[in-house]
């Protein structure tokens, strides 16, 4: 199985191309220019210098979220084009889940953490070793609140565009972790690329009408709209 894998959840944005459970093509970029710009131009040069084409592809993949509402939707759009434009099938893959996925072989605990602003992380953890085991849902939490249902006897793998804030405030509460090594620590197609082939050969695919963005809370705009509501009830 041959599966296209975007990922704009975060501040980089990557693609990549995953056949059989390895990666046979990949692009990365955190330069700080919008999704907007480079995903597209990346993704198609990528398919270019690869001899490959979207033809060639049994499904694109996505990371759905959570993550940046407005990459979210840059990503979410661009898969929803591209499988309809080519009659593909969709796979919505969780942000958190697809940063895991790379260090599913070695033996340990991880926490995927993405800052998520307002004194909280998009959070999820897995054990790690023969494949992936959830140990924690995809959720938005409080740092305080995460530490609480950790175990002390742990040590802790850390990764995400949130992992060392998060670190840094567990190994002060006396929790035992470390971050990722540097080319696994932030979100990544390959990632995405290599849960949303697990997934297709599940049978777990989408259309591209069905295809929708996972944020796990509203959007500031729908908080501040909400609260202009219940202050002219009042």
């Amino acid at each position: 199985m041959t599966i296209l894998a975007l990922e704009t959840s975060a501040k980089a944005a990557s693609c990549a191309v995953i056949r059989d459970g390895a990666p046979v093509a990949s692009a990365f970029q955190a330069t700080g220019l919008t999704h907007s710009r480079t995903l597209m131009p990346m993704m198609e040069a990528m398919l270019q210098n690869s001899e490959m084409a979207l033809s060639d592809m049994d499904a694109i993949a996505v990371a759905a979220g959570p993550g940046s509402f407005t990459g979210l939707r840059i990503g979410i759009a661009a898969v929803k084009g591209l499988a309809w434009a080519a009659d593909k099938p969709c796979v919505a893959v969780s942000t958190l889940e697809a940063m895991a996925a790379p260090l599913a072989a070695f033996p340990c605990t991880v926490i995927c953490a993405m800052d998520a602003r307002r004194q909280q992380v998009y959070s999820a953890v897995f054990r790690c070793g023969d494949g992936l085991a959830r140990l924690a849902p995809d959720r938005a939490i409080a740092l305080g609140d995460l530490a609480a249902e950790l175990d002390f006897e742990t040590h802790y793998t850390v990764v995400g565009d949130g992992a060392r804030l998060c670190a840094d405030y567990l190994s002060g509460k006396g929790f035992s972790c470390t971050l990722a090594p540097g080319h696994l620590l932030l979100q990544s197609a390959v990632g995405v690329g290599l849960v949303g082939e697990r997934l297709a050969l599940e049978g777990r695919t989408c259309t591209a009408q069905e295809l929708t963005p996972v944020y796990l809370r509203l959007s500031q705009a729908e908080r501040e709209r909400l609260a202009r509501l219940g202050s002219q009830e009042a």
